[in-house]
């Protein structure tokens, strides 16, 4: 959760009118009908951008954002379909993934950076995206699923009529999940071979990546599943992979973009990143807004980019935690009433952990049915935030204790270390001699285990004996 962003209690489903049509299969030449047209994939594709960018966030480093968005647009450039508004931004997200929305948005993680060693394979990495984005893939599917259809979100962890209700989660993230079949992972993989070669990139190291992603396994507190897990790998993708590689005379002479790359990603945040908020067990913590909340024990609970959220394991009911765009308490709840298709009972003044607040009680009204809940409105270091609970009509006198007792346990947190706590960060050195990984994290120590260093740097085993002059990669503690 991160300060700037205030959230709406209601959500308006992206929807899209199906109209008839043709795309050409970029690879085979084929015509395949379409039921969205050019000009609604973009919409789609904008308006899931938007979600993205609020509900998980942006890495906050402008030259970094510039080189990706540089790199991204040269090969876009060169793919098939050049004018699409294309757009390649980096999201604040520590699992390892990438991913291409239609009409041209791409995405990649920090994470999914730090585990790379070179330009070429970020230029791999975003050209299979753009691959999927010049076929068209995300299209096909949601012309199938009907897009309306789709689920907000974490569709796994929320209920439809939870998430019918949550302002902290983005419709567009639906469109994350949906999965890609082998022909298009063996198309995608095909033409961003095509557009990585023609920008003159070493080609061969994206079959490194694959072989990275299969030694780490995903980050905790990732809103985002894992690259492999939306994007499934086998063994015949990387091989076919280094076979292609092999078989272009042009990647003899192509470049790696080792150094630049490592030069651009130092001091990066690697993990994930507690100064945003972080779970301990149950237990929220923000070090940066200096207030904590405990969850119900048994919920699953999710730190995004707008807000905290809760979940009951039947699926019947939520919590959500946000930033209330209010003067105090008594405004922000004023404006909660005011929000068409909510009914709010009376007014009761109170405190929560000794802060100013003010509550009611609501129903509303959801195409999955009424809901019943609690919102309370508390005042905390010149800001308000708003604390809401709702479940199922049927369900919320099952749920209003454990829903009240999360929302009565906000309050400050004063514990130092929780308010010292600092993310840790990629370092890159140059070795001054040559030596084993194993030597060089004994001398020079990192916050990961040896293994996880060998596979971040794409080296072997611990034991592989790197050249002097070679530029590694290692992961520190503040001050580390």
């Amino acid at each position: 959760m991160q300060p700037q962003h205030p959230s709406s209690l209601l959500i308006v489903l992206i929807a899209a009118v199906a109209v008839s049509g043709c795309v050409k299969n970029v690879a085979t030449g084929e015509r395949q009908l379409s039921f969205i047209s050019q000009a609604q994939e973009v919409q789609i594709g904008q308006d899931a951008a938007r979600d993205v960018r609020q509900s998980i966030g942006l890495v906050d480093d402008p030259e970094l954002q510039a080189y990706v968005g540089r790199i991204g647009q040269e090969l876009a450039k060169r793919s098939e379909r050049p004018d699409l508004p294309w757009s390649f931004q980096v999201v604040d997200d520590p699992s390892p993934n990438a991913f291409a929305l239609p009409g041209g948005p791409i995405f990649i993680t920090r994470g999914m950076l730090g585990l790379m060693t070179s330009e070429a394979e970020l230029a791999s990495v975003l050209g299979h995206e753009i691959g999927h984005v010049t076929a068209r893939h995300a299209v096909s599917q949601i012309s199938q699923q009907q897009l309306a259809q789709i689920g907000l979100g974490l569709g796994a962890v929320f209920s439809p009529t939870v998430q019918q209700l949550s302002g902290a989660i983005g419709s567009g993230l639906g469109l994350l999940f949906l999965k890609y079949s082998r022909d298009d992972e063996r198309q995608a993989d095909e033409l961003g071979f095509a557009y990585a070669s023609r920008g003159g990139y070493d080609t061969s190291e994206f079959a490194d990546v694959f072989v990275a992603l299969g030694r780490v396994s995903g980050a905790q507190g990732s809103a985002l599943p894992g690259w492999l897990s939306s994007h499934p790998t086998s063994q015949e993708r990387v091989d076919t992979a280094r076979a292609r590689a092999s078989a272009n005379p042009a990647a003899q002479n192509a470049r790696s973009g080792r150094d630049d790359f490592l030069r651009r990603i130092d001091g990066m945040v690697y993990g994930t990143n507690p100064r945003n908020g972080f779970f301990r067990d149950d237990v929220f913590f923000h070090p940066e807004l200096q207030f904590q909340m405990r969850f119900p024990s048994g919920w699953q609970h999710q730190n995004m980019t707008q807000a905290v959220v809760g979940a009951s394991p039947d699926g019947a009911a939520a919590i959500e935690l946000t930033l209330a765009d209010a003067r105090d308490p008594e405004d922000g709840l004023k404006r909660f009433a005011g929000q068409s298709g909510v009914q709010v009972g009376p007014a009761s003044r109170r405190t929560v952990s000794g802060l100013p607040a003010i509550g009611a009680e609501f129903s509303a009204d959801t195409q999955q049915g009424p809901l019943r809940g609690l919102a309370v409105f508390v005042a905390h270091r010149e800001r308000v935030y708003r604390l809401i609970g709702y479940a199922a009509a049927s369900r919320a006198g099952t749920h209003a204790p454990a829903i009240s007792a999360a929302i009565d346990s906000f309050g400050p947190v004063r514990d130092r270390a929780v308010l010292s706590v600092m993310p840790d960060r990629i370092a890159i050195a140059r070795l001054d001699r040559a030596q084993t990984l194993a030597e060089f994290a004994k001398r020079f120590p990192s916050a990961v285990d040896v293994e996880h260093l060998a596979a971040i740097n794409h080296v072997a085993t611990a034991s592989t004996r790197l050249e002097a002059g070679t530029t590694v990669k290692r992961v520190v503690a503040q001050g580390g």
